[in-house]
């Protein structure tokens, strides 16, 4: 089931959800400071490009720096990518084919909001 909801996902608002995060994340790599946000940014990306199956979880090593670039990051970008998953994922969850995906997007708002400090994992069955 994952996969057919990956590939309706990927073809209806995946592949531009990524794109538009592999765009930020070149952009900020090409500054020097940058750069953390910039991973992170590609990160997910590809985990908006397959969500289905992976979840976020904290990552164990995440410390003071996590925190102060995740601040600055929901000051600069989180608060509105955060903003526009619900948004979407509401309109989205209006259709009853549309429910999946629409929860899909609430799964990347606390990515979207706070990137630095998490990681992308398989759901573990069982």
């Amino acid at each position: 089931m994952n996969l057919i909801l990956n590939i309706i996902w990927l073809v209806l608002s995946g592949i531009w959800l990524a794109i538009g995060y592999a765009v930020a994340g070149v952009i900020l790599c090409i500054t020097i400071i940058g750069i953390p946000w910039g991973i992170a940014s590609f990160r997910i990306a590809s985990y908006a490009l397959w969500p289905f199956g992976r979840t976020i979880e904290p990552h164990p090593t995440a410390g003071v720096a996590s925190m102060i670039g995740n601040v600055i990051w929901i000051l600069l970008a989180g608060w509105w990518l955060a903003l526009a998953h619900l948004v979407s994922g509401v309109a989205l969850c209006i259709t009853i084919i549309g429910i999946p995906l629409g929860l899909a997007n609430f799964k990347m708002v606390p990515i979207s909001l706070v990137p630095l400090g998490y990681r992308i994992v398989p759901v573990r069955n069982g």
